[in-house]
Formats: structure tokens, sequence, C-alpha cells
């Protein structure tokens, strides 16, 4: 393949399309998403109820994750994602209505939470798994990239946009992401998969285990997936930027949607700088480094009074899990062969995904007892002690100089 061709993420035309549809779909999310935390925080003022909407999106990972992941390795992984994004558009139809007729109640925004969650467990792992298909190899750390840059991208625009339209109407907001969600499944509906098709494993107990088999083996992908995991644990404040925006630096919701999107600002930056000038070298240790400094800057995003510096803080934050997130990512997908790729995606998003939601609940939990400043605070620190306790249990992690498979002796 020639140098400029390889160069080029805008040549692989089904990844330019899925890249598109990520971006739609994602929009529509964090645009409900904000809706959903701020009616949810309208209703109840309880940190702990924030907190039960990260709860309720982690349960469905948990009980879903073996039939997601063979699922994923078994079918066509485009009807998969449409499929769950179907399930997007049914809430944004039923909030919709209730937000028109004044039905809004505590039990209605669980239900709805609880749908996202079950669609999001089935969509995230299958189009992680999809999107490293659509490129050549050698192009997987960049693809993911400008994956990551459409998230983030969204991340910044969705709660910003749906901030803004939620002070004119809630109804606007979801029937702006009903259209989001139906633009990603007509593009989604475009993407073709060139090659043959991928080893199919028959459906055995077995071969659904195969993917816990296959991480616990590679000690760098279990020490990739677990140093995530733990960190966002304690470090997902996320979910009591309600309580900041209201309570502490007194924003509302258009504040509250700039400090969804600030995280991304700095991700996307990074995102699309990665697309073009990926790291190539020290990769394990520019890792850690990254993850401690994601911890320092949650201290002090805790401790900040001041919006500005807490916007400021939030980017620069966003920026580090943007390297962090590609060097993991990248990790996973290069050292997994495609015929495991979902059901190995499938406990990523179990062990990292969703520590994101539990991370919410956790921090929830923290703040109704010691108040969401301690909060954040101890999850920065948390995370910082992690990062140093994985640098030791994990010497072949801390090593990894190129983004190359390595065989379990290797990595051993």
């Amino acid at each position: 393949m020639s140098e400029p061709a390889e160069r080029s993420l805008l040549k692989q035309r089904p990844f330019v399309l899925f890249w598109l549809a990520r971006l739609s779909a994602t929009m529509g999310y964090h645009m409900l998403a904000i809706t959903i935390g701020w009616q949810m925080y309208a209703l109840t003022s309880s940190a702990l109820d924030l907190g039960f909407i990260g709860l309720i999106q982690f349960i469905p990972s948990v009980v879903l994750t073996l039939l997601i992941g063979h699922a994923a390795d078994r079918y066509d992984r485009r009807m998969i994602v449409r499929g769950a994004q179907s399930i997007y558009v049914l809430v944004a139809v039923i909030l919709t209505y209730a937000f028109s007729t004044g039905m809004v109640t505590r039990e209605l925004l669980f239900a709805a939470v609880f749908l996202i969650g079950c669609a999001r467990a089935f969509e995230m792992p299958t189009a992680h798994t999809l999107a490293s298909t659509l490129v050549p190899t050698s192009m997987i750390s960049r693809a993911i990239a400008a994956w990551t840059s459409a998230n983030q991208t969204a991340v910044i625009c969705g709660p910003a946009l749906g901030g803004l339209i939620y002070t004119i109407s809630p109804v606007l907001v979801s029937m702006t992401c009903l259209v989001f969600f139906v633009t990603s499944i007509t593009l989604i509906s475009f993407v073709q998969i060139k090659g043959p098709p991928a080893k199919r494993d028959p459906p055995t107990f077995a071969s659904v285990l195969a993917g816990f088999e296959y991480v616990w083996t590679r000690p760098r992908l279990l020490g990739v997936i677990t140093l995530d995991l733990f960190v966002m644990l304690l470090a997902g404040s996320t979910a009591l930027l309600p309580v900041f925006a209201r309570d502490i630096l007194q924003v509302g919701p258009i504040g509250l949607g700039l400090l969804r999107s600030a995280p991304a600002v700095g991700a996307l930056l990074t995102a699309l700088w990665l697309s073009y000038y990926p790291v190539e070298r020290h990769i394990g240790a520019k890792m850690f480094a990254v993850v401690a400094i994601y911890g320092a800057l949650t201290i002090v995003f805790g401790l900040s009074t001041w919006f500005p510096l807490s916007l400021v803080a939030l980017a620069c934050l966003g920026a580090a899990d943007a390297l962090s997130v590609v060097i993991r990512f990248s990790i996973v997908q290069i050292e997994t062969p495609d015929e495991k790729r979902g059901r190995v995606s499938a406990i990523n998003y179990l062990l990292v995904g969703s520590s994101n939601t539990l991370g919410e609940f956790e921090s929830g939990l923290v703040a109704s007892w010691f108040g969401a400043v301690a909060s954040v605070v101890i999850g920065g620190a948390g995370s910082l002690l992690v990062a140093a306790v994985w640098m030791g249990l994990f010497p072949a992690l801390r090593k990894v100089d190129r983004f190359e498979p390595a065989d379990v002796k290797k990595d051993a």
C-alpha cells in the first residue's frame, strides 16, 4: 500500500460513514443524558439519585456481557448496532411524550436510563469491534484516535446544545435526539465490510467464556483493562456535575452543559492530533503518566469554586484521558484476533466502559455521606494511588514501547 493511501483515513469510506454515525448517535446520547440528569436533580434534589442513574446503566453490562460478546463475534455487527440505536429511538419517543404531557417522574427517568443502559451495553463493544475491521491493521491506532474525536466532538456539542435547547423546551431536546438516532441508523446501513466473513466459533459454553480466558492469559491486556476500571471507579465525578453547576459554581443548566463539554474539548484536540501524529514510542510509560495527571486534575476540579478554573481543569483532564483511551484501546484491538474481538471488547466494556457508570454511583454515594467536593477529591487521590500500584503489578505494561502484539511468553 502506498504511503499517501495508507495515511489517509478519509479514503476509508466505510470508516468515514461509521465515524459520522458515531458522531450522530453520541450527540443524541449526551443530549439525553444531560436532560435526564437535570430533570432528576430538579425532581429530587438528591445526589444519591444521580448516582443511581450510573448504577442502573451499569447493571445491564454485568448481566449481558457474555451474550453481547458472543453475539458480536457471530452475527452482523452492523445489525447489532442498529438494533441498539433503535432502543434509543424508543426512549426518545417516550421522553418526548412524557415531557409534552407533564408526566415525567423519578421512576420514568430510571426506566429510560435502564433501557439506554441495555442498548448501550450492546452498542459500545460491538461498535468498537466493528470500527477496527473497517481499516487496515496498520491504521488501527489512528482510527481509534479518529473514533475518539467523533465521541469527543459529540460530548462537546451534545451537552452544550442540549443545555441550550433545554432552556427553551425539554420536548425539543428529546425530538432533536430522535433525529440524531435515526440519522445514525441510516448511516450504519450504508457501511460495507470488505473481505471474507471472520471465522466464528460454534455457540458452546467454552466459546462464550473464551474472551475471559484470552484476557486472563495476556498480562498486558489484563493490566490495561483493570487499570481503567479502578481509576474510573474512583474518579467518576460526572454524575455530580449538576451539584457543582447548581450549588457550588451556581451556573445553571447552560453552565452544566459547558461543564460536561469541557473534558471533551481537551479530548477532541488531543484525539485530532493523535489521528495525524500517533504515539509511536514509550507507550506504556506515557499511559501511566497521563493516568496520574488525570487524577491530579480531578482533585483540582473538586477544590475549585471558580467556574473558569473548573472548565480549564476539566478540559486538561479530558486531554489526558483521550491519550490514555487511544493507547489502551489500541493495545486491546491490536493484541486480539478478530474472531475474539467481540468477546474481548465486551469484557473491556464491562470492566472499563461500565466503570464510568458504576463510578458515578460511587461518587453519588460518597457525596451523600461527605459532600460533593470530598467525593471528587477522594476519587482523584485514589486514581493516583491506583496508577502507582499498577506500575508495580504489571511491569510488562509499563515497558511497552510500540503498538505490537505480544505472545504469552513475551508478555509474561
